[in-house]
Parts: C-alpha cells; structure tokens; sequence
C-alpha cells in the first residue's frame, strides 16, 4: 500500500526507471513508485517525462503542482480510476437524495464535533460546548446549517473576532496549504475507487472540480486547524511550516480501532463514505479519531 508523501522543493529532472521514480538535482534519489502516495512538486523549475507521468497515472498517485509563489496551483488526476469506472459513475448518478441527505448529516456532525474537540484544547471557553451542542440540531441535508453556523463560532473563538477567511495572511495561507493537501488526498481516493470528484452531495458549485472530495473532506479540516495552530507563524507561509503541514499525513490517528497514519486513514474513511452512498447506509462510514 502507497504511504510516501513525496515533496520535490528544487529544480530537478523527475523521470521513472524500473518502477523508481528518479531525481535528477544536484543529487541523485530513487524512490519506489509502489510506496508513494501524494507527489508534491513545489519548484518550478522542475521538468517531469510523460513517461513518469503515465507510471504516475497508472499507479493513482496524486500529483500536486505548485505556482510561482509555491502555493498549490493543479492537481493531475488520472481520467480512469478503475477497471469498472464507467459502472462506478452510472452509479453516482443514481445515488438517492436521501441517502446523500443522510450522509452529508453524518460527515457535519462529525465535523462539529473534532471542532469542538480543537476549541476545548486550545481555548477552554464555553464555545466549545456551543458548538458540540448543534450536533443535536443537525437534520438531514443539514437543513438548518448547522455546519456554517458552527465554523463561524468556531472561527472566532479559535483565531478573534476580527480574523476572517477571506483576507491574506500567513495563517490563512498555511490553512489553504493544508485543506489542499487533504483535498488532493481525498480526491485520489474518489478516483481509485472509479468515481466522479465533480458530482458532490452538498457542493454545487459549477466552477469547483472537486464537489465531492470538498465535501468528504470536512472531517479532516480541524486536523489541519489544530496543525497550524501548533506552528510558530511568521508574515508569510515559510517552507518549514509548509514540511510540516505536509507531514500531518504522517501523524497518527485511530480508525475502526486501528492505529494508522493519517494518509491511511483517508483512505479507509473515503470508501467506507463511497459505500454509504452506494448504500444508503450512513452507519458504515468510519471516521477517524484522534
């Protein structure tokens, strides 16, 4: 099983050889193919061959490309996930309004509760049994909006008042940084397993590529919270902390009663979502604990 989040932050020449992956740079590395989960590619001064791009494809690694400022800018997906894909999509697209309801339920209402987890160790205020307390008001489809409710009150208890997701700074970009590295994780999984990332059961968005991993991945955001919060922030995004956002899929985490690292984790969690769907069956998701 692929576990190795692979970050390339030189110039390098990156072409396969015998199942490896090669480095070119200023050193030569080799790492097996089989063994890689996520490729990040931060420099762009790195040149890749189609040759490795199709061993990269075939083997479902998530590729991230990162822009001029080193931020991610593309993820490469391969357009055929598995030998059933086409059986996978007529699928999703039969998926059952309530069942997504339902699903969708489960996932917030396991979000709202890692939130609430994050503010009880940081900030040890009443927020944090507000928020654990919408868990109780969560219906179907999140007919009441719990979800938004919830991340605004958690928001300002966590990082103030005046701090808001829309403006530039380090914390929001170090948050961006990470939620990219989750959804990347989430969206190869969608693939692997021969479904649509575009086709969500809550996000619509008609510009958004990744409906589907965006919705999945909610659980995962206060991981990423609780990360940043732990890193010493300076006015901009520095590559340690980007090393050491990247390395959360590292950490571990606990998951049908197993110990696993996080990247493993999203693994077992996204199927067991993709069953619920097929299914109807929220009580099959397993989320992971801390």
């Amino acid at each position: 099983m692929s576990w190795r989040v692979v970050v390339i932050s030189s110039r390098a020449r990156l072409e396969t050889k015998l199942g490896y992956l090669v480095v070119r740079g200023t050193e030569t590395k080799r790492i097996l193919l089989d063994e890689i989960s996520v490729l990040l590619i931060e420099n762009t001064g790195c040149v890749l061959s189609l040759s490795l791009l199709d061993a990269l494809m075939e083997r479902k690694i998530a590729v991230i490309v990162c822009d001029s400022k080193h931020n991610p800018g593309a993820q490469v997906l391969p357009f055929y996930g598995s030998y059933n894909n086409s059986g996978r999509i007529y699928s999703q697209l039969q998926w059952k309004q309530e069942a997504k309801d339902r699903v969708w339920a489960a996932i917030v209402k396991d979000k709202i509760y890692k939130q609430s987890l994050v503010l009880k160790k940081y900030i040890r205020g009443p927020d944090w049994e507000r928020i654990f307390s919408y868990m109780d008001d969560i219906q179907p489809g999140d007919s009441t909006n719990r979800e938004a409710h919830a991340a605004k009150v958690y928001f300002n208890a966590l990082l103030g008042h005046e701090f808001s997701r829309k403006e530039s700074s380090a914390i929001n970009a170090a948050l961006d940084y990470g939620y990219t590295i989750i959804l990347s994780s989430v969206s190869r999984c969608i693939v692997a397993n021969g479904f649509m990332t575009q086709l969500g059961i809550f996000h619509h968005n008609i510009f958004n590529q990744f409906n589907l991993s965006s919705d999945i991945m909610e659980p995962f955001r206060p991981l990423v919270d609780e990360k940043v919060l732990s890193l010493p922030m300076e006015e901009t995004l520095t590559t340690e902390n980007k090393l050491a956002i990247v390395n959360m899929l590292n950490d571990i985490v606990s998951i049908r009663g197993r110990q696993t690292t996080v990247l493993l984790a999203i693994d077992v969690y996204v199927k067991s979502v993709l069953d619920a769907l097929e299914t109807g069956n929220p009580e099959l998701i397993a989320f992971y604990e801390t």
